[in-house]
């Protein structure tokens, strides 16, 4: 049974990808819900995997299948990635295990005690361990983990198919 065409694996990819990086975005900008660390980390892989997957993407038109292939499992390697991030963040959330250091502050470092105390009051605190938005009990971080998992097991399946190509 196809589940999915290999040659539509790196648009999912970078569909996928994209919307989940719009909805994080969404949150953050109109619904008011400032990221932690770990919520900005799990952001990166997704700007891998969108740009991978519109390579991909750009390979398969040109008919090149096998280059599409390896440009695919990137993408996919890159949402296993972010999807292992959201694991652990989800873990934090749920207590099961402690974030890192970083959890509660983001920005640059400041250079000068006072650039640091005006740094610290005029950041508002995001605690990792605090589940700031959830839908049937997951959190974002849970849904990312679901999510992107699921992206990537598709999109290794479809890569490795267009490699074989």
């Amino acid at each position: 049974m196809k589940l999915l065409s290999p040659r539509a694996a790196p648009a999912l990819l970078a569909h996928g990808s994209a919307a989940l990086l719009l909805g994080a975005l969404a949150f953050q900008h109109w619904g008011g819900l400032a990221p932690c660390v770990l919520c900005l980390w799990q952001r990166w892989p997704h700007v891998v995997a969108i740009a991978a997957g519109l390579v991909a993407m750009f390979l398969i038109r040109q008919g090149r299948a096998s280059s599409a292939g390896l440009v695919t499992l990137i993408a996919a390697v890159a949402l296993a990635v972010t999807a292992g991030i959201g694991a652990y963040h989800a873990g934090v959330e749920w207590r099961w295990w402690e974030g890192t250091q970083a959890c509660g502050a983001t920005g640059p470092a400041a250079t000068t005690a006072s650039a640091l105390r005006d740094q610290l009051l005029a950041a508002p605190v995001v605690r990792c361990d605090e589940i700031a938005w959830s839908l049937f009990g997951v959190s974002m971080a849970g849904w990312n983990f679901l999510i992107s998992g699921a992206l990537a097991l598709l999109g290794l399946r479809g890569g490795a198919a267009l490699v074989r190509r």
